[in-house]
């Protein structure tokens, strides 16, 4: 039971900052403006959350272009650290190098379930006319997933499917992904 809560604890934990970080890379990837004077309320909450493990991050790892590698590692590190704190409750048994390969695969668990939200967020919202931030905000993170999909799927009735082409490609994504895993451990 223990083991159940303080893993359920670190799953959220890890999850929100973690998943933080990676917003931030994927918004300065695609130079989405996220300083106080943008007006956009999820910059500033993101910068909020990260800024205490990125920033000290960023003064030893450079960025790589667009590639912001300090927030990429600090997810990562996130991962790892929570791995490693299951690994040392759950009584330190096992072998502690597959614990690098666990985060990994949780870093990549952690995009793909992000990504499922902003497009699930992103539909809810086309179906709404608003002209709020936020609205725009997940159409600049989700059209350029879109974008592949729309030219290659028409629209049917004049509606546009390429959100739930995007959600069944991310959900086999996902199965792939927890296929893997499965492998690379067993």
């Amino acid at each position: 039971m223990f083991y159940q809560i303080i893993s359920l604890l670190l799953e959220v934990v890890v999850g929100v900052v973690g998943g933080a970080c990676l917003l931030r890379l994927y918004m300065q990837f695609l130079r989405i403006p996220m300083s106080a004077g943008s007006g956009n309320p999820l910059g500033r909450f993101v910068f909020a959350l990260t800024d205490w493990i990125v920033l000290p991050l960023r003064r030893v790892l450079p960025s790589l272009g667009a590639l912001d590698t300090a927030s990429l590692v600090a997810a990562f590190v996130l991962q790892l650290a929570k791995f490693v704190l299951l690994w040392l409750i759950a009584g330190a048994g096992g072998g502690f190098f597959v614990l690098p390969v666990l985060a990994v695969f949780g870093l990549l668990s952690m995009a793909i379930s992000g990504l499922t939200v902003a497009v699930i967020v992103y539909a809810v919202l086309s179906w709404v006319p608003t002209s709020s931030v936020i609205s725009g905000l997940m159409a600049r993170l989700v059209d350029p997933l879109l974008t592949p999909i729309r030219r290659v799927l028409p629209l049917v009735g004049g509606i546009d499917l390429s959100p739930l082409a995007l959600l069944l490609l991310l959900q086999v994504a996902a199965i792939v992904l927890g296929s893997l895993q499965r492998g690379a451990l067993f």
